[in-house]
């Protein structure tokens, strides 16, 4: 039986490119999200300059990894409804019927979530704890039986440096505000407890910063200029989720746990994009 992984917000970008990457890995691919057609919209959700959803779908990326020779289920999952984050751990294990990773890459996005702390309201908050508290606890702790019955599982929980340094300017200057930041601090602490309580079990657990990431979200977030201003700050999607891929597939040992990995520099450390060069570096 091949080996399963679950990818969250794999409708688009780094969780796209991550389940393709899995996908050329030789693993059947779960992917969620709340898209699952192309230009549904949803509340909170990020859009274009046109003001339409951002392209993407759960279809389409299923399309991509079923070219690739592998078996892919679509499921929905809203982070901001726990009983659709305990339906779709239920629906995986019922339909795929094992899983070998997972990797919490789903966030809230809503325009809120940056807001400046007087601005803050009791709603954002809300939404945050259910998008960067609740839906990963309550995912992982459903997958997690089946996994350890198996004799071992990965899971890889997607940070950023919000959640791990305080912002260089305000919220409303190019910062990010409280809300983004303590849910991301959340998340970054979730791998160290998995590993602490379940790594004798042959549970291995990783804490990914992707960096700054050329994202559909991103585009719509700063747009194009702001995109050409990042320069050698930023990645496209694949170079984060082939990191994502490789912790999962070749650190068998689990030697790069215990610590915050920040893709861009570990790919370039161990050569896991031969192909990718930052900005301005020549290859």
């Amino acid at each position: 039986m091949n080996k399963v992984v679950l990818v969250t917000g794999a409708s688009r970008g780094i969780g796209r490119e991550t389940a393709l990457a899995f996908a050329r890995a030789g693993f059947d691919v779960a992917i969620s999200a709340r898209t699952l057609e192309e230009g549904q919209q949803h509340a909170h959700g990020l859009t274009g300059a046109d003001g339409k959803p951002l392209p993407g779908s759960l279809a389409a990326v299923a399309g991509e990894i079923r070219a690739l020779g592998r078996q892919a289920w679509c499921i929905p999952m809203d982070l901001l409804d726990a009983d659709s984050v305990q339906a779709a751990a239920q629906q995986l294990l019922r339909e795929a019927g094992r899983i070998d990773v997972l990797v919490n890459n789903a966030v809230y996005q809503g325009s809120d979530l940056n807001a400046n702390f007087l601005a803050l309201t009791p709603d954002t908050l809300e939404r945050m704890y259910r998008g960067y508290v609740l839906a990963p606890v309550l995912l992982t702790q459903r997958l997690l039986p089946s996994m350890l019955e198996q004799g071992g599982g990965v899971v890889i929980n997607i940070t950023s440096g919000a959640g791990e340094s305080n912002p260089p300017v305000a919220a409303d200057k190019g910062g990010w505000g409280y809300a983004y930041g303590a849910g991301k601090a959340a998340v970054s602490r979730l791998s160290g407890v998995l590993r602490a309580e379940l790594g004798g079990q042959g549970l291995r657990a990783y804490t990914v910063n992707p960096g700054v990431v050329t994202t559909e979200a991103l585009r719509a977030t700063i747009g194009e200029a702001g995109i050409r201003a990042l320069g050698a700050g930023s990645a496209p999607p694949p170079v984060p989720a082939a990191v994502i891929c490789w912790l999962a597939v070749h650190d068998l040992d689990g030697l790069h746990q215990k610590r915050t990995i920040h893709a861009q520099p570990f790919a370039l450390e161990h050569g896991i994009v031969p192909a990718w060069h930052p900005p301005g570096q020549a290859g």
